[in-house]
């Protein structure tokens, strides 16, 4: 299990917000629920990356579910399985378990179709996962680790990884 205080703390947070109902455990119908509050505020409801979206979410909880050995995952078992498949694998773990929602991501966000997301186009991902507006132009300067104005899937991926680390404090998956 993760041993470093704030990541753990960081993973109970995370598992905090996927338990949308608020029932102890994380579910398919949870991600699925999540995925669809964010689609409907990025208004990309019934287009194909919105499906993309929903599906990156869906397959995140199936590789979780897999590794717990359950669908009903519990904050214990969660905090445990994220360290396995995530966290104690490093670069890896997030390139495999996290990468394909946060390219999914892009996809939607992506407007000029650069591969990329601008500082305009990261700004409905944070209005979307209700990061503070007050904080938004700090974040993104502070994500754009080559500075060139846009934010690279891999810079994405580096970002979630260096929060769940404690390296920064931009929640990319939400709050």
């Amino acid at each position: 299990m993760a041993t470093d205080v704030r990541e753990s703390t960081r993973l109970e947070e995370r598992f905090r917000l996927w338990d949308i109902d608020g029932n102890g455990v994380i579910e398919r119908s949870d991600f699925e629920s999540e995925a669809e509050g964010i689609i409907n505020r990025l208004g990309v409801q019934g287009t194909a990356r919105g499906a993309e979206l929903k599906q990156a979410y869906l397959d995140m909880f199936d590789r979780l579910a897999s590794a717990a050995g359950t669908s009903r995952i519990s904050k214990d078992k969660f905090l445990q399985v994220a360290d396995q498949e995530i966290i104690s694998k490093g670069d890896a773990g997030f390139a495999s378990v996290v990468r394909p929602t946060i390219q999914a991501i892009v996809n939607v966000l992506d407007v000029d179709g650069d591969g990329e997301v601008s500082q305009a186009e990261v700004v409905k991902w944070f209005d979307a996962i209700g990061l503070e507006r007050s904080v938004t132009d700090r974040a993104f300067q502070e994500l754009d680790a080559n500075g060139d104005g846009k934010l690279s899937v891999t810079e994405l991926v580096d970002a979630v990884r260096d929060y769940h680390l404690g390296k920064h404090d931009v929640p990319l998956l939400g709050r």
